[in-house]
């Protein structure tokens, strides 16, 4: 009897260590705006196949820095590269989520969406023009609320970052003296004396958090998830809209991805009555010719089942899954590009 026991345990063993060898892991790092969503994915994913996707939340720049040092199977970056620059590294870009970037404030008595700024506003707080909550250019926008006499701590991101990336390529579109002055890009100097920087979204949302009087951006799925105030913001259309799923998908609606090289479009700005004007998405970079062929083809097979299981996943985390017509030309227009 125990010898048959014996064996029962030893084939139980053989048929666990064949699994096990047959896994495969592989790893990514960079941008901090899509880390939710890819956490997520990567629990699902190995659960279906055993395979493990190990993916570091480091910031966009810290991203493009390991794919191109060859340190991770892929890159993932807000701020997509020029069609020159994958070019030169021997890169393709793919979009892989939608969502947006939002202004969260700490004003204790204010619920999410009950604070109105616009572009011109929103830039000139960030600039350091405006350092008090009761200035008359914030109240012009909000009649009738009654704004604390409260000085504003202004919170941003320390570490080279898309969703700065992404932030102020807004600024830049709705404010000229910003755009000439400071413009737009994963670094840039913050002049607002009264800064306060944090790493990654996960930074930025606990310093917020912690500060009263400040403000900050983050990703939508940070701000939900820490339960933080967010603002409306006044779009292309000249109408206040408040983020959500439906107002990010309403800026996504009409991305001609297939326009520019790397599928490397900003969102920023769109038209539409219902868009929000700070959406974007998260993209990812991989080698034409990788170094481990088998690891490169599982990265692609991860966003594969991602693309066609992730949806509701995506949704429940407030980010936009990308239409079909979207990942079908990703398959057949970068994935094909890439040696197996």
């Amino acid at each position: 009897m125990r010898t048959k026991i014996a064996k029962i345990f030893l084939l139980g063993a053989l048929a666990s260590a064949t699994v096990s060898s047959f896994a495969i892991d592989i790893t990514g790092a960079g941008a901090s705006f899509p880390a939710p969503v890819y956490s997520k994915w990567a629990e699902a994913y190995q659960k279906q196949t055993g395979n493990k996707v190990n993916y570091a939340s480091i910031g966009s720049s810290g991203g493009i820095k390991q794919i191109r040092e060859k340190t991770v199977d892929f890159g993932a970056t807000d701020a997509p590269l020029k069609g020159d620059a994958l070019d030169k590294d021997g890169m393709v870009q793919f979009p892989a989520i939608i969502g947006g970037v939002v202004a969260v404030v700490n004003l204790p008595g204010f619920k999410p969406g009950e604070l109105k700024l616009d572009g011109e506003t929103l830039a000139n707080i960030f600039n350091g023009d405006i350092n008090n909550w009761n200035a008359a250019q914030i109240a012009a926008v909000n009649p009738g609320k009654k704004l604390p006499d409260q000085a504003i701590t202004v919170v941003t991101r320390s570490d080279g970052s898309g969703t700065t990336a992404v932030f102020t390529d807004y600024l830049t579109k709705a404010n000229k003296r910003w755009a000439d002055s400071i413009g737009s890009g994963a670094i840039v100097k913050w002049p607002a004396l009264s800064t306060v920087g944090g790493k990654g979204n996960e930074g930025v949302s606990a310093n917020v958090s912690r500060v009263k009087g400040s403000i900050g951006y983050v990703e939508y799925a940070y701000a939900k998830l820490n339960k933080m105030t967010t603002l409306q913001l006044k779009n292309l259309d000249g109408k206040f809209v408040s983020p959500s799923l439906d107002s990010f998908k309403a800026a996504a609606a009409g991305a001609n991805w297939s326009s520019t090289p790397g599928m490397g479009i900003s969102m920023t700005n769109q038209p539409g009555a219902n868009s929000w004007p700070i959406a974007a998405a998260s993209f990812i970079l991989m080698y034409k010719d990788p170094a481990n062929k088998e690891k490169s083809s599982e990265a692609i097979k991860f966003f594969e089942w991602a693309f066609k299981n992730g949806a509701s996943t995506a949704v429940e985390l407030e980010y936009v899954p990308l239409p079909a017509n979207v990942t079908d030309y990703i398959a057949k227009n970068v994935w094909s590009n890439i040696a197996k």
